[in-house]
């Protein structure tokens, strides 16, 4: 089975992190794309620009982006596209760039990608 964990993308990485996968639907600011060695760039299953928008990266808009995020991944097909990619790694780990550690995509996206692999 599979196991997911997150990493912001402008902390060392190292060979305990496993098949990294850039979680953003934007590259990085101030990361060279030579210098961030992703094995993929999963754009299709981050959040549509509309809820990016509207959670604006403010912890009291949290819930309710969590919310509208699960509902894109319940329905988004590229989420299997993706299981089925990564279904040999036994450790995948999302790179993300927001700032806030608690409060971000990447957390709901492992936590629903954690649960689809169960």
């Amino acid at each position: 089975m599979t196991k997911f964990k997150i990493k912001r993308v402008y902390e060392k990485l190292n060979e305990n992190d496993g098949f990294l996968v850039l979680c953003d639907r934007l590259w990085p600011r101030g990361v060279k794309k030579e210098a961030l060695p992703i094995d993929m760039w999963a754009k299709e299953i981050t959040p549509s620009t509309e809820i990016r928008k509207l959670f604006a990266h403010k912890p009291e808009n949290f819930a309710h982006f969590k919310e509208l995020y699960l509902a894109e991944l319940s329905q988004n097909p590229a989420v299997e596209e993706f299981l089925k990619a990564v279904k040999d790694e036994p450790l995948v780990t999302l790179l993300y760039a927001a700032k806030d550690k608690q409060c971000n995509h990447a957390m709901i996206l492992r936590d629903f990608l954690q649960n689809k692999v169960r």
